[in-house]
């Protein structure tokens, strides 16, 4: 994974969120001089998801932070697993440890999530797009997580392809008058969808120059017309109060493509832990009180 300049802008606003003017528990406790050795866990079933943005948590906040991944994002998980360890300054490590975590947590939860809605879909020639109802700032990294669950990323934004909406209908008159309008203004290599609500609208859209339709809250009785209508012409995009439960059905219609916002504004976060990992050579646990001025042997 590349991260852009736009995560690192997040994760530097991130840090500063969290740390603030520092971290007043580490820095009252530890020495500057002690360093860390940590291991980062997944604690559920999972597809791993973010552990580049891990390490760039760590190394933006202090160079030093080593992260050695376990495994790769994608991995799909079938219980807790180990997924990288951290080693560096102690106050470095505690410091980084939430901002880390969240990215991470909320990452696999998006592709978990998807993992599960692709499963939904296997045997039929449906794929499974997400949308822009994204946290706003996280837009590249959820549509990252949804590509490592095994999603297909619809338009990054609005600059990305024209999608002629109801509202654009509305104010341009016409299904036949916005897919115009949007071919003159657009480059020849722009393409163009257009969103219908009604099969009066799909056929008025089949006469059109429209690389996609997408079909939004049909029914599926309503929708297996929609594809006998369009017999192949177009590729067909379902959308609209799309859930896990509805996939299958909606699939089966015969659309090419189901988009479903709930994979990233739904998706639930994993339950992820950084924990300190000690030497047991030593004689040292995790519980046991040390001397003032002896650093933790780790």
């Amino acid at each position: 994974m590349i991260l852009l300049d736009s995560v690192y802008r997040l994760i530097r606003l991130a840090l500063q969120e969290d740390i603030g003017r520092g971290d007043q528990t580490s820095e009252a406790i530890m020495d500057p001089e002690w360093s860390a050795a940590a291991a980062i866990y997944i604690k559920q079933p999972a597809v791993v998801a973010g552990l580049p943005v891990v390490q760039a948590v760590f190394q933006t906040l202090d160079p030093r932070v080593q992260v050695i991944p376990a495994i790769s994002d994608g991995t799909h998980l079938s219980e807790k697993a180990l997924v990288c360890q951290v080693e560096g300054p102690a106050l470095s490590v505690l410091s980084g440890e939430r901002t880390a975590l969240n990215f991470l947590a909320r990452l696999t939860g998006i592709a978990t999530a998807t993992a599960r809605a692709v499963a939904e879909l296997e045997g039929t020639k449906a794929k499974l797009l997400d949308t822009r109802k994204t946290t706003p700032g996280w837009r590249t990294l959820e549509k990252y997580a949804v590509r490592m669950g095994g999603g297909h990323n619809h338009r990054f934004g609005l600059d990305d392809m024209i999608l002629i909406k109801d509202n654009h209908i509305a104010l341009a008159g016409s299904v036949r008058e916005a897919v115009r309008r949007a071919r003159l203004y657009a480059s020849i290599s722009t393409r163009v969808e257009v969103e219908v609500d009604t099969l009066s609208q799909l056929e008025e859209a089949l006469q059109c120059d429209v690389d996609m339709i997408l079909l939004d809250n049909m029914d599926c009785p309503t929708m297996e017309q929609a594809v006998r209508m369009t017999a192949g012409k177009v590729p067909l995009e379902a959308s609209g109060n799309m859930s896990v439960e509805r996939l299958r059905a909606v699939a089966n219609t015969g659309v090419d493509y189901i988009s479903m916002g709930a994979l990233t504004h739904g998706a639930t976060s994993v339950d992820v832990g950084l924990d300190i990992t000690i030497d047991g050579a030593q004689g040292v646990t995790a519980g046991e009180r040390r001397d003032g001025n002896e650093p933790p042997r780790v």
